[in-house]
């Protein structure tokens, strides 16, 4: 069997003497420590304790469909929408109807088959150098394939699941061709070749290596705490229209779970005003939940419109990103 390179890190959250349904298991390819403050919430409150096994999402999957109905897994926490339509086509999950996640989380944010549900956004727009740009320079991703941004643009690997998302969002919006045109303009505006995460293009706007990035906000926000990354500006793309893309972090519960009813109750519990005031903050992300808090330090960004396409066809159009991206030469 192929080596899984995966973490177990178990919280002993509860005396010596407690009965198996009392305790539950979490495949996630999310940080552990973003996911601790919630599970000890939730155990003091519930009596449930909470096991992390964390890795990389596709191993994770894989791990699940070999350990089959043994699998110890209660619930599958990843991020990107992408990811969790994947491992419903794999079977991974159970349908999971509850009134409370239906309230708490829109219905654009969760599967439509409510097999998984999104806990945390994931704004993906647009941040440029106010050395060189202001906001009236800036309106859509699309605009960025204009020929007046040629030698000014950086962007992210075409092969991170978070730019097959947003090719995703504007095959949906606009159909495959244009938004084949699209990406050709991006590919022909590279200021250099196409790095392998958010946080380094961004340091190239910073630098003046180019001019103007599309990244994920929490990166923008991470790097801010630092005043040398302070020529740095955010834009929300696309406001005229369609709304900036977002994507999610989310989880659903394991078809071969056997404590259904405790996963269900933790899925909840990450839906609910108390979880989600620290679940979503804690990466710098937004809640889901309306009502919730945002993080001091995005909150200055305001608010935007985005776009309320059912994240689930983020996945559904993953291949046809791939196949426009490799048409188009976007590494």
């Amino acid at each position: 069997m192929k080596k899984l390179t995966i973490i177990l890190s178990i919280f002993i959250l509860v005396s010596c003497s407690y009965q198996a349904n009392d305790e539950l298991t979490i495949y996630t390819s999310r940080q552990p420590q973003l996911l601790e403050p919630i599970i000890e919430d939730f155990f003091q409150d519930t009596g449930i304790k909470v096991n992390l096994l964390s890795g990389n999402a596709q191993e994770l999957m894989e791990r699940i469909d070999i350990e089959g109905e043994d699998s110890p897994a209660d619930i599958f926490m990843t991020v990107d929408a992408g990811v969790l339509w994947q491992a419903t086509e794999r079977k991974i999950f159970s349908e999971t109807n509850s009134d409370i996640l239906k309230k708490n989380i829109p219905e654009y944010l969760r599967d439509p088959s409510n097999q998984w549900f999104g806990f945390s956004k994931r704004a993906r727009t647009i941040v440029y150098s106010s050395d060189k740009f202001s906001d009236n320079d800036f309106s859509s991703y699309e605009a960025l394939s204009d020929p007046k941004w040629a030698g000014k643009l950086c962007l992210r690997t075409s092969k991170k699941v978070y730019n097959r998302s947003l090719m995703a969002s504007m095959i949906d919006a606009y159909g495959y061709d244009e938004a084949k045109a699209v990406v050709l303009g991006w590919v022909s505006n590279l200021a250099t070749e196409v790095f392998s995460n958010d946080t380094n293009a961004l340091k190239a706007v910073s630098s003046g290596q180019c001019g103007v990035t599309i990244v994920n906000t929490y990166y923008l926000a991470r790097l801010l705490d630092d005043p040398k990354y302070d020529n740095l500006s955010l834009f929300w793309a696309n406001q005229g229209d369609r709304g900036v893309h977002v994507n999610i972090s989310g989880a659903g519960v394991v078809k071969t779970s056997k404590n259904k009813a405790n996963a269900v109750k933790l899925l909840e519990y990450l839906s609910s005003m108390k979880a989600q005031d620290f679940y979503a903050s804690a990466n710098k992300e937004y809640p889901v939940l309306a009502s919730a808090d945002i993080d001091d330090s995005i909150e200055g960004w305001g608010e935007f419109s985005e776009d309320n396409i059912n994240v689930s066809k983020l996945g559904s159009l993953q291949k046809e990103a791939v196949f426009l991206a490799q048409e188009a030469g976007y590494k």
